[in-house]
């Protein structure tokens, strides 16, 4: 039983009926995820709309209307309207003319048949009357979607050859939606698996990434590296290694952690610094997510033991992912706000220590005293002071 889509909240956003008057409700639908997402019930944040309307057209209606849009992909039809309740993407129906695999060239399309032959998967191809959300499903999308079985338009190794990382969004997709398999996509999936090495670095990281942050991609990360799908994109992930990724998900569930896909990332690599440096070279992850992933390869027996102490150094997002990643309870950390040495330079130097490299030697000892003895209040870092001054004459 689908949910009513009519009660789903963004069909009320602010902005989409100008939207709808500005360009005629028979010339538009709502498309994909959306329409998908809402059906099984689930929240939306992406509106797409499909048009009959060339996007000059498009932008000068908006614009006679007062809505402003932004040419975000206009050589391949895409205008964004600028809408108080969020933007929508708004693009003319197209048709392939040439493909390659990784680029598509494109022609404008006439029909809503047309558009939707182009797109990926059934699912994804349902569009919606703006104004009363009737469906069109032109692939036997809505019968797929009951099924929760994920299916490609038409021939799987055509759609594939179109363009590649269809493969990675069919795993993608099973892992959300799937319970049913779908044997002509695996098995297109896995005679293809070769043409990924051709795709942008970029784009196979994006995918993997967005797998690796749903709920639970561990059986779908199983299957891939079964079909050989895995090898292709991260061959450093061994048998061992996917079924780390499984523990550490249920790691996560028992211990009410959210999904991370640096963290998952790093389950399915073996714990060296050197090959999660090389992984996040070739993928070309962002800084912020090389540094984690680095930081979390770089785990030892020693966190199971000073997991406080690893959070103060560390972060407290590199101390959870290693704990997890080594069957740890991380629960402690959850809550905790890493505190700070209640102790300054100044304080040092008033008792008499000279300014220079002195005063840090000795407040590095003192913090280090007061790490290992589970970070106590001030009173006691005074003492360790104290202490380490009265040591060698407060020359240690």
């Amino acid at each position: 039983m689908f949910a009513d889509l009519a009660a789903a909240a963004w069909t009320r956003r602010k902005g989409l009926k100008a939207l709808t008057e500005a360009l005629g409700a028979e010339n538009i639908r709502w498309v994909g995820g959306a329409i998908r997402d809402s059906l099984l019930g689930a929240d939306v944040s992406d509106v797409d709309c499909a048009t009959v309307l060339f996007p000059n057209d498009v932008m000068g209606r908006c614009r006679h209307a007062g809505i402003r849009t932004v040419p975000t992909g206009i050589e391949h039809g895409t205008v964004t309207a600028i809408l108080k309740g969020g933007p929508v993407e708004i693009t003319t129906l197209r048709r392939d003319v040439a493909t390659d695999g990784r680029r598509a060239t494109v022609a404008f399309a006439e029909k809503w048949e047309e558009d939707a032959a182009r797109r990926d998967f059934t699912i994804n191809a349902l569009y919606a009357h703006p104004e009363t959300l009737e469906i069109s499903d032109f692939y036997g999308g809505m019968d797929d979607l009951a099924a929760r079985r994920v299916r490609f338009i038409g021939d799987a190794r055509e759609r594939i050859r179109e363009d590649h990382l269809r493969i990675l969004r069919y795993f993608r997709l099973q892992a959300r939606f799937g319970a049913e398999l779908d044997r002509e996509a695996e098995e297109a999936c896995t005679e293809l698996a070769p043409t990924l090495k051709g795709l942008s670095r970029e784009r196979i990281a994006t995918e993997l990434t967005a797998l690796l942050s749903l709920p639970d991609p561990h059986a779908t990360v199983a299957r891939m590296r079964q079909l050989g799908v895995l090898q292709v994109v991260l061959p450093e992930a061994s048998p061992q290694q996917v079924e780390l990724l499984g523990h550490v998900v249920s790691a996560e569930c028992e211990q009410g952690f959210a999904p991370e896909p640096m963290r998952r990332m790093a389950a399915l690599l073996p714990p060296m610094v050197e090959i999660a440096e090389t992984v996040a070279a070739r993928l070309r992850l962002s800084r912020a997510q090389r540094r984690h992933l680095v930081a979390v390869a770089a785990r030892q027996q020693a966190d199971l033991e000073r997991a406080h102490a690893l959070a103060y150094r560390e972060g407290s997002a590199t101390a959870i992912d290693r704990l997890l990643l080594q069957g740890a309870d991380a629960r402690a950390l959850k809550h905790w706000e890493i505190p700070q040495l209640p102790l300054k330079g100044g304080e040092i130097v008033a008792r008499g220590v000279s300014a220079g490299p002195q005063v840090a030697r000795t407040l590095r000892k003192v913090e280090q005293h007061w790490i290992d003895e589970g970070f106590p209040a001030r009173e006691r870092v005074l003492e360790l002071l104290e202490r380490e001054l009265s040591d060698e004459g407060g020359l240690s």
